[in-house]
């Protein structure tokens, strides 16, 4: 069934850091080429550090992915000391503050957070924080849009890898978990679950300013239960590649849905 087709590709060279728009890009199990091929690495703790937390780390969300300082200039632009990896620490953490109290106290609040590991569907050694693909569609985005009475919301903030251009104003891609995505002529994913999303979309995003509304209007109307662990404000859909391929800007996508 064809579902639509492929607006934008984006990719992450460094976690947490600004990406790339990309005209095309070869997919593997390990994502995108070039995606999230690098950390930054929290020296005192030990954990990879993720604009998840807010309080410590948005300051990542200034620098841009394919020009990245060296540990000394960043260390100094986050204010603790860390250094760029690109090999994960065995067992990596990352830590997630609870995205409601953020809403509540603002990003300079120390809030309650929780400690999750790296790559749960993806392959190892990578630094993704669930699965390797990150898509979100067009009708998701006109739908916070219109929920929120801006009539649009930024893909940017979604942080998605791949923008697919669908019909409508609806969170289409809830009903895509447990089918699978043909997109071009060779890659296929198969869709793994809605995202949760965190306190990151709120987040001044480079020259795009704080915007709360990203994340509220979320949690007002798309609440959706992720593998079990409940109902949680989501937009996009997380997939892993069953299939590698090249991929680029117009292809097709069809989808294959659960049986």
């Amino acid at each position: 069934m064809h579902v639509g087709e492929i607006e934008t590709l984006h990719r992450y060279p460094v976690k947490s850091m600004l990406g790339q728009e990309v005209a095309t890009s070869r997919v593997t199990e390990r994502g995108l080429e070039g995606d999230r091929g690098r950390a930054v690495l929290d020296v005192a703790t030990g954990k990879i550090a993720s604009a998840k937390n807010p309080r410590l780390w948005r300051g990542l969300l200034t620098v841009e992915g394919g020009a990245v300082p060296g540990d000394e200039e960043l260390s100094k632009l986050l204010g603790r000391e860390v250094r760029l990896v690109d090999v994960p620490p065995e067992r990596a953490e990352l830590e997630r503050s609870v995205p409601e109290e953020v809403l509540g106290q603002g990003i300079e609040a120390e809030v309650a957070f929780t400690v999750s590991w790296l790559g749960g569907a993806s392959p190892e050694g990578t630094f993704f924080d669930f699965a390797p693909v990150h898509l979100i569609t067009t009708s998701a985005l006109a739908r916070i849009g219109a929920l929120g009475d801006r009539g649009t919301v930024e893909a940017v903030r979604y942080r998605p890898n791949l923008v697919i251009r669908t019909g409508g104003d609806a969170f289409v891609e809830n009903g895509w978990v447990g089918g699978e995505l043909e997109i071009g002529d060779e890659l296929v994913l198969g869709v793994i679950a809605p995202t949760p999303r965190c306190a990151v979309p709120t987040l001044a995003h480079g020259e795009l300013a704080r915007d709360t509304e990203a994340l509220r209007t979320v949690a007002r109307h798309n609440r959706v239960d992720v593998l079990g662990s409940g109902p949680q404000p989501c937009a996009g859909a997380y997939a892993r590649v069953l299939r590698p391929g090249t991929i680029g800007r117009g292809d097709q996508v069809r989808l294959r849905p659960a049986a």
